[in-house]
């Protein structure tokens, strides 16, 4: 506000103050009240206002009510959403969820089980008791490092602390009711142990929760050796998987999850599930299914997959075999001249056979017909029609005759290239000895 001024009077000379205020004939101050305020800062606000003002508050005051205090309709759907979320967690598998068409029936059902092989001597119904089971193996392996060594007193299963028991029986009581969230970080160590099989009978893998299963596999693998993740796989793990598929006719959602993060380990997934699985001879549809549609969902290197082929090629025939030779041979790889070599053999075995064929083994034939006849050669061709004079199906064989007939075998295609002076470009790997012996 700027100064006061004075009114444009005429200069009077000789005039004393007094007489000049009496006459009021000074400028007066002006009124200060003359500025406006902002809106926010009048005294007063009209009523429009006021009620804008009070319902923003009361909104904000509910919401923050209601982050603190769920109201009765979002308890429920909370409760709700998370009844959804624990049955996608729980969620069973079922083979029908992975069943491609196989065409089968009530007879292809009883071929199949035809060739189911008996079980072995003193081999009675399939239980839960993993830890008699891994305390017989370690006592095995005592036993054997006895024999190579004279000294057998300075080699004995360590004794455990009971500190330590104490700590484990803990874990154990933890991992019989774990659902989600962190595991104990004892747990987490076992892997790293030198007697591991030891602390692991200890938290009763038998009594773990499908949750708990799945986090143990997804430890070990990662921590362990392929020889010793083999062993975990091959003690625990398919054991558990089997009893879970026999009690409840479906598999746990968990338990699915463990058997595809045990990939992480090809080698050991191979040689402790699949192959374990179809030498007991009493492997059923339904685990052929389920196990096998994890070899189908999942990338798994061909040195590993050819090999396991291999090895299912050779070994003693059961129905759950075809599954898996077609599951492999659907997965397209550029398999070696070994592996061809041995599947058709598989198939030839059966010329003579009397008893009636599965469709699944049909399916399989038709399978490597369609992936593979170019990689035959002329006299493998020549047997495998014969062979489809004496194993004939009604809707298959003509399929697999067509496929055979339009072959190009190898060795005719080999000899073409030879002629007109070029590289063959196909690949002609083969297995070394080193391949195989890794393996095993």
């Amino acid at each position: 506000m700027g100064k006061p001024k004075k009114a444009n009077l005429a200069p009077q000379k000789n005039v004393n103050l007094e007489k000049q205020i009496t006459e009021g004939k000074v400028a007066k101050h002006r009124n200060k009240d003359k500025f406006k305020l902002r809106a926010e800062e009048t005294p007063n606000i009209d009523a429009k206002s006021s009620q804008k003002i009070l319902a923003a508050a009361k909104q904000q005051q509910l919401e923050l009510n209601e982050e603190n205090f769920p109201s009765l309709v979002d308890r429920k759907i909370a409760k709700f959403n998370l009844r959804d979320d624990d049955k996608i967690a729980e969620e069973e598998v079922n083979e029908t969820d992975f069943m491609p068409d196989l065409d089968m029936d009530a007879e292809d059902l009883a071929a199949f089980e035809r060739f189911a092989q008996p079980p072995k001597e003193g081999a009675g119904k399939r239980t839960l008791q993993l830890s008699e089971m891994i305390m017989q193996r370690i006592q095995e392996k005592e036993a054997d490092i006895h024999t190579k060594v004279s000294d057998e007193g300075s080699l004995q299963i360590e004794e455990i602390d009971p500190r330590v028991k104490e700590m484990y029986e803990g874990v154990r009581d933890v991992l019989k009711r774990y659902r989600s969230g962190k595991v104990p970080k004892a747990f987490k160590i076992i892997p790293r142990l030198r007697n591991w099989e030891q602390i692991l009978f200890i938290t009763e893998p038998h009594n773990w929760t499908a949750a708990a299963m799945f986090q143990g596999t997804r430890i070990f693998c990662s921590v362990l050796s392929q020889a010793m993740a083999q062993r975990f796989y091959n003690l625990v793990l398919l054991p558990r998987v089997r009893d879970d598929l026999c009690e409840y006719k479906k598999l746990n959602m968990h338990l699915y999850n463990a058997l595809k993060r045990a990939l992480f380990k090809p080698a050991a997934f191979m040689k402790g599930i699949i192959l374990p699985l179809l030498e007991s001879g009493d492997c059923t549809l339904r685990e052929a299914i389920i196990f096998g549609s994890v070899i189908a969902r999942n990338s798994i290197p061909v040195l590993h997959s050819s090999a396991c082929l291999l090895k299912i090629c050779e070994m003693n025939y059961s129905g759950a075999n075809s599954i898996f030779i077609r599951y492999f041979l659907d997965k397209r790889y550029a398999l070696p001249y070994r592996v061809i070599d041995a599947a058709v053999f598989h198939f030839l075995r059966f010329e003579n056979e009397k008893r009636e064929l599965p469709v699944l083994w049909h399916q399989s034939l038709l399978a490597f017909a369609q992936r593979y006849k170019n990689d035959i050669s002329s006299e493998q061709k020549d047997a495998l029609l014969q062979l489809l004079k004496k194993q004939f199906h009604p809707k298959i064989t003509a399929d697999i005759r067509r496929e055979l007939q339009a072959a190009v075998c190898r060795d005719i295609e080999m000899m073409e290239t030879d002629a007109n002076g070029g590289v063959k470009a196909k690949d002609v790997t083969m297995f070394t000895d080193a391949d195989v012996e890794y393996f095993g």
